[in-house]
């Protein structure tokens, strides 16, 4: 299966990255969440709702919608804030990367564990930017701001179509594809990921690195 892609690139202040992908993130999770399932009997079940809450940036003008879940919150931030202070710390040009990836687990024989396939991954790639006065930034505030309300229209255009997701299971393969650990809501099963050095630097560190130990052996 080849999962679907889709790249967000954004320059953005320091103080603007975290509070940045938690909006795109959180965006992602509302539409790819469900409330809890309540099977009566295998193949019949009940859905539970699914609350939410608007939340009101600090450094960019944007208010966002995110399910109404203290736990999946903690989660999202958790990673988010990683990244955000992984990206802070990195010497040089200040870029990186993060990843929300949408995935099934296909049951393997004993004793190998079940099989994760992708089948949707959402990318921000963020540059991190400095700009020399308050008068800018406020200004800028609003650029951000502007651009991300697209960003947000852009992934409820994308949730409208009409493509793959994973089939509602039976109640024996509900872990396969949904994550139930949260007790108030039950997102698809997701995991995020982050690099803060540039794709294509790493790739010929890794090449030289192979080089290098080639020649040693030789």
């Amino acid at each position: 299966m080849n999962a679907r892609t889709q790249v967000f690139e954004l320059e953005v202040e320091d103080r603007q990255v975290q509070e940045v992908v938690l909006s795109l993130f959180h965006t992602l999770l509302f539409h790819r969440s469900l409330g809890k399932f309540h099977y009566k009997q295998e193949g019949s079940y009940s859905v539970g709702t699914v609350g939410f809450e608007d939340v009101q940036c600090d450094f960019v003008d944007l208010t966002y919608v995110r399910c109404a879940s203290e736990e999946l919150d903690k989660a999202i931030t958790r990673e988010i804030a990683a990244f955000s202070d992984s990206l802070r710390s990195t010497e040089g040009s200040r870029t990186g990367q993060i990843s929300l990836e949408f995935y099934q687990k296909k049951k393997a024989r004993w004793p190998f564990p079940p099989e994760s396939i992708p089948w949707e991954v959402w990318t921000v790639k963020v540059t991190i930017i400095t700009l020399p006065n308050e008068h800018e930034r406020q200004i800028y505030r609003e650029k951000v701001g502007e651009m991300l309300a697209e960003k947000v229209m852009a992934i409820a255009a994308a949730m409208n179509k009409h493509d793959y997701i994973p089939k509602m299971p039976n109640q024996s393969e509900l872990d396969l594809i949904f994550d139930t650990s949260y007790p108030d809501v039950q997102p698809y099963l997701f995991k995020i990921s982050y690099q803060t050095c540039d794709p294509g630097n790493a790739s010929v560190s890794n090449t030289m690195r192979k080089l290098l130990k080639d020649t040693l052996a030789f």
